[in-house]
């Protein structure tokens, strides 16, 4: 092979082997375009070559399944005819490089694959990971990214109603930006994005192509980050939510007059993956002509045609009777349309300039003939991270080690952030961020009963522990998140945020991480729908933890029984429920204390199980005060945040049970999954204890005063809430001022 031609595909991130595999499928050398188009689609990001085999073992089937991995979004029934579609993905790499822009066209794709499938958008949460906050680079990344989140979901009208933000040392070369969406669709409007009909019109839609995102998500996201990010500044895409929201309406309005055979987003890789994508499910060929593309730069080659990331555009197959009808919805809104190709029998992408063949792709090759790799897993011999900067010592007091969490950037208030954010438009949000375990809307607006409910949770640190019991926690969590507001979880959604799969370490965190998220799901019952594979986040210190991130969306009979996390009233006792086997490994306080485990407690999974089930029951009663769970922090910090919620103290005895099984700084301050904080008048825990035999549910104490209590034998816990309060909404504040 001639040294050009050599460093031709390796500089766009093929290999020897795969150059020489394309060469194979296509009998002879590609061209500069063809050889372009190869590279995006046999990326990581398009091709998923490292992970496709694992995602193989989540579970994906469940009784309100709609619509599973594949398409643009997976889809969950939620009654009286609707569907709800939603999906979280990744825009890591774009971000670390140009965080407003990459953050912003996060959200932009996101919204694009929901209403790709024939969905409205309702709502957006987002799982966002940075570099310690005292890092400038850290502080600015979070800054941008939050502004250019809040730009776009705002501007287009979907409420930001939910999310996570963590700080840790080894994300600090590589931020995670993480968005999920989810939307609403009658049953019969649901849209797979198979090519149809040999025959029809290939019409793209929307914003003009440019230069801006070539070679971007799907190259950025295939390969490690190095130092010199500014070189990749031109790679990452620019976004108008003005133009998207005119492209949804747009594409809702098509959708519903029947107009389109399919539809599909153009996000990573562009036309070449969206034309590819399509013809394969379709099992068809499409030919495209590049000279008809609207522009909006001069002098584009036909392979940057193909390649572009520009954002807002849509790609959708039509009946020849049917395209001016297509052209005229689109000229209402405003809405570039143009036909620049057709179906065709043979199983070809084929791409001209005018007249002239420019390049001939079995679709075969680009989809389904990618080599798929067999990860080489090896568990690491010696700890891959160092450990956390300590700042705080052992045996202090437990009321100054309790708002030293409240006040860590982890646990902390995000309220900095959130309130960046629109998260009543739409008029459906039953629950503001801050104020339950999960995100409450309304269904009553789109002619159904009840709400939805929806949250995103993952917790690095605890994954790069163990990443089998740190990923199946998330998943866990994730459910009583939801059982807090009453809501049976539908499906789930994943992002797997890893390292370069090619280092047997990284290999290893990946394989045990999705054998943890399917034992979690298969025990709940819950299917993934859908997702996202991130690979290849590592800097110059090294990989991120691993980060897989789950979305959860359930359903609920009665938004108005939706308790929330504070304490109501005076007098109201207060009870802890269900297995509660607290330990330091992995945990906030442990992180502060300079340390970093090597292992986490092993999962009573059916244990987990009833416990958010009988949870599930007593808080659509109605009958509860308040419903929160322990999570991040422990037992104290849960307290804590459900005494600052409303402002009320409480006074608890810990009971000798739990005395006799961990020593009080564990009680206080260790993690692990599992434990529900209710309070209610006596009867409604009484009830909590009927509903849930054999569940374990140990009475504490009653709410009331204006400090948090907590008597352990001859030790006491005492510390006002105002203190509380105070430490917990400046720790990230009084940094971003």
């Amino acid at each position: 092979m001639a040294a050009e031609v050599a460093d031709r595909h390796r500089i766009l991130g093929l290999t020897d082997a795969e150059y020489e595999l394309i060469c194979e499928r296509i009998e002879r050398e590609p061209n500069d375009l063809e050889l372009a188009v190869f590279s995006l689609m046999w990326s990581e990001h398009c091709a998923y070559k490292h992970s496709k085999k694992l995602l193989r073992r989540l579970p994906t089937e469940g009784a309100h399944l709609v619509m599973g991995p594949g398409e643009n979004a997976g889809a969950v029934d939620v009654g009286d005819g609707l569907v709800c579609a939603f999906k979280v993905e990744s825009h890591n790499h774009p971000s670390a490089v140009e965080p407003f822009q990459g953050a912003a066209t996060g959200v932009g794709g996101i919204l694009r694959d929901v209403f790709a499938v024939g969905a409205r958008p309702i709502a957006i949460l987002d799982s966002l990971r940075f570099g310690e906050i005292d890092s400038p680079r850290s502080r600015y990344l979070l800054e941008r990214a939050v502004a250019g989140i809040g730009h776009y979901g705002n501007s287009i009208g979907v409420a930001t109603v939910g999310g996570e933000i963590y700080f840790e040392a080894p994300y600090e070369q590589n931020c995670l930006i993480n968005a999920m969406c989810a939307g609403l669709a009658p049953a019969e409007r649901i849209t797979r994005s198979a090519a149809a009909g040999v025959g029809n019109a290939l019409i793209l839609f929307g914003a003009l192509t440019g230069r801006d995102g070539i070679g971007g998500a799907s190259v950025l996201a295939s390969a490690e980050l190095d130092s010199d990010d500014a070189s990749k500044r031109p790679s990452v895409q620019i976004g108008d939510p003005f133009e998207e929201k005119r492209l949804l309406e747009c594409s809702l309005e098509l959708l519903e007059a029947g107009l389109l055979r399919s539809l599909q987003d153009l996000g990573a890789a562009g036309l070449s993956s969206s034309a590819s994508e399509m013809a394969s499910k379709g099992e068809v060929g499409l030919d495209i002509d590049v000279a008809v593309v609207p522009r909006r730069e001069t002098g584009m080659e036909p392979f940057e045609v193909m390649v572009s990331e520009s954002q807002e555009r849509m790609l959708c197959v039509v009946e020849p009777a049917d395209v001016e009808a297509v052209f005229a919805v689109c000229a209402r809104w405003e809405v570039r349309a143009t036909q620049i190709g057709t179906v065709t029998e043979q199983r070809l992408l084929r791409v001209f300039e005018e007249e002239t063949l420019v390049g001939e792709m079995p679709v075969a090759a680009l989809v389904d003939d990618c080599p798929i790799y067999d990860l080489e897993p090896e568990a690491p011999a010696e700890p891959i991270y160092p450990q956390p900067r300590r700042s705080i010592e052992d045996g202090l007091d437990p009321g100054v080690t309790l708002l030293a969490l409240l006040g860590s950037p982890n646990i902390a208030s995000k309220r900095w952030a959130f309130e960046q954010y629109d998260c009543l438009v739409g008029s459906r949000t039953v629950r503001r961020p801050d104020a339950a375990d999960a995100a409450v809307l309304s269904l009553e607006h789109d002619g159904g009963s009840g709400a939805l409910a929806m949250a995103i949770d993952g917790n690095g640190r605890r994954v790069a522990c163990d990443p089998f019991t740190g990923a199946a926690e998330a998943v866990l969590e994730c459910a009583r998140n939801l059982a807090c507001v009453g809501a049976e979880p539908h499906g789930l959604t994943n992002c797997l945020n890893f390292g370069n799969p090619e280092k047997p370490h990284v290999a290893w965190q990946m394989t045990r991480a999705v054998e943890g998220l399917a034992v979690g799901c298969e025990a709940l019952g819950v299917p993934v729908v859908g997702g996202n594979v991130s690979l290849y986040n590592e800097g110059g210190g090294g990989p991120i933890y691993p980060t897989p991130v789950v979305g959860m969306v359930g359903k609920l009979p009665d938004p108005t029984k939706v308790a929330g996390i504070g304490f109501r009233e005076e007098g109201h006792e207060v009870a802890l429920v269900g297995p509660f086997a607290p330990a330091l490994a992995g945990s906030e306080v442990e992180k502060l204390r300079g340390r970093l485990a090597d292992g986490l407690p092993e999962l009573d999974f059916s244990a987990q199980v009833a416990a958010t089930r009988a949870v599930v029951e007593v808080v659509r009663s109605g009958e509860l005060g308040s419903a929160h769970d322990v999570a991040d922090g422990g037992f104290a910090v849960a307290l804590a945040e459900s005494c600052m919620a409303r402002g009320r103290g409480a006074e608890l005895d810990l009971p000798a049970v739990l005395l006799e099984s961990a020593s009080l700084d564990e009680l206080l301050f260790g993690e692990g999954a599992g434990g529900f904080v209710l309070s209610g008048t006596a009867a409604a825990i009484a009830r909590i204890s009927s509903l849930a035999d054999p569940v374990r549910v140990l009475p504490l104490g009653r709410v009331g005063g204006g400090s948090l209590v907590v008597r352990a034998g001859a030790d006491t816990l005492s510390v006002a809430v105002e203190d509380m309060r105070s430490a917990w909404q400046g720790g990230l504040r009084d940094h971003m001022s």
